[in-house]
C-alpha cells in the first residue's frame, strides 16, 4: 500500500492474532503496533471514543462470542460486554493520526492511504 508507510510508526491495529481480516490488515501494515485485545485488552480511552464513534457497530453480533452470551449478557452495556469479552470487538479497530478507523473495508484502506 503506496504511502500509508509514514503514518505506520503512530499507528495502532487493535485485533486478534488469530482473525484473518487482522492478518489481512498486517501484512499491509507490517510496521504497525499490534495490540492483541484478548490478551492486551483496549485502553479505556480509546475504547470510549470508539464506541462514541462507531456505537453499537463496534460489536459483532455475527460473532461465535457473541452466538454463546446470554440475553441478559446481550443486554449489557456496550463498554462492558466488551471488557468482558474483547473478541466481541468488530476488527480490526485501527487508531491514527488521532482518528479511528473501524473494519479493514476498501475504504478504510483508502483512508490509510
Amino acid at each position: 500500500m503506496q504511502g500509508i508507510d509514514h503514518l505506520e510508526d503512530d499507528m495502532r491495529l487493535f485485533g486478534l492474532k488469530t482473525c484473518d481480516t487482522c492478518r489481512k490488515a498486517r501484512k499491509k501494515l507490517p510496521n504497525v503496533d499490534f495490540v492483541d485485545v484478548r490478551t492486551d485488552g483496549v485502553p479505556n480511552d480509546v475504547l470510549e471514543r470508539a464506541l462514541a464513534e462507531f456505537g453499537a457497530a463496534l460489536i459483532n453480533t455475527r460473532s461465535t462470542t457473541w452466538r454463546g452470551l446470554s440475553e441478559d449478557e446481550r443486554k449489557k452495556a456496550p463498554v462492558t460486554l466488551l471488557k468482558e469479552h474483547p473478541a466481541l470487538m468488530k476488527r480490526p479497530l485501527i487508531e491514527y493520526d488521532g482518528k479511528l478507523s473501524l473494519g479493514w473495508t476498501a475504504e478504510v484502506q483508502a483512508a490509510l492511504g
